[in-house]
């Protein structure tokens, strides 16, 4: 199949428009009019997962955190971002990335958390409708669907705070776990939102649960809810390594036949003494 085709049904999954203003989803370098020899995945792209694909002969990284973020007057090589856009091009490597449209799809980021936590009876947090419709159909053929940020379920029996902060910290592989205060209270309603989700963490609060779930937070958002909620930090990359899985999924599912790695490399940039 062609990459255009792969990449067509990943939108059908992850619509570009779900996309956070700020982001820059979709495709980053190549052209998408040829036959795809297979596909790695991966969360950030590197100098090292470019060499990887072309190790492995693969014309298409799928990566989460889109390469770029910002416009270039130049492209000389003076950074890892840059490098990457040359030796993708130079080794005729497409590049595509699935970012915030991936964390606010209905099954996305936030679903596999909670699949991974093992919560029950699961719903975005922060939900909003957007319109789903089939290429090439017109608007009676498109369906309302729920998505937005952010996710919330239940624990299928309640942990103490203890309990859960170690089930979080083996389940994500984190190095470090921090959070608030403990409440004394026992968890069993569970908020949670890959990445840098601190955002939702008043959201979460109002939909009465009793721990909340995120990659980043930010120093003074420690100290705003007091004991209204247990919040846990797990690291950026923690939370989202299991995006991969999703990708992968969505593929197999359309394109059986197609090649599809998993990356072996580790590319969280923060490390933990």
């Amino acid at each position: 199949m062609k990459i255009k085709e792969i990449i067509d049904a990943l939108e059908i999954f992850a619509p570009l428009p779900l996309q956070d203003g700020f982001d820059n989803a979709g495709l980053q370098v190549g052209l998408t009019d040829v036959e795809a020899t297979g596909a790695l995945l991966c969360l950030d792209v590197t100098e090292d997962i470019v060499e990887e694909a072309i190790n492995q002969g693969i014309n298409l990284i799928i990566s989460h955190h889109p390469l770029m973020f910002r416009s270039y007057k130049s492209i000389t090589g003076k950074d890892y971002t840059e490098r990457c856009i040359m030796n993708a091009i130079r080794n005729e490597i497409v590049i595509y990335s699935m970012h915030t449209n991936l964390d606010n799809a209905p099954n996305g980021v936030n679903y596999k958390i909670a699949e991974k936590i093992g919560l029950k009876n699961v719903k975005v947090l922060n939900p909003k409708e957007y319109m789903q419709q089939e290429s090439g159909c017109d608007n009676s053929m498109a369906e309302w669907l729920t998505a937005g940020a952010g996710a919330i379920g239940e624990l299928e029996e309640p942990m103490t705070e203890t309990e859960f902060l170690k089930h979080v910290k083996k389940t994500f592989e984190s190095g470090c776990v921090k959070h608030t205060k403990l409440t004394g209270r026992l968890v069993e309603k569970v908020a949670i939102c890959g990445g840098a989700g601190a955002f939702l963490m008043e959201k979460a609060v109002k939909e009465h649960a009793d721990a909340f779930v995120t990659g980043e937070i930010k120093y003074h958002d420690y100290f705003y809810y007091e004991d209204e909620i247990l919040a846990a930090e797990i690291g950026h990359y923690e939370s989202e390594q299991y995006t991969k899985e999703i990708i992968r999924d969505v593929l197999k599912s359309k394109f059986p036949t197609l090649r599809i790695e998993l990356t072996r490399i580790n590319t969280n940039p923060i490390k933990y003494l």
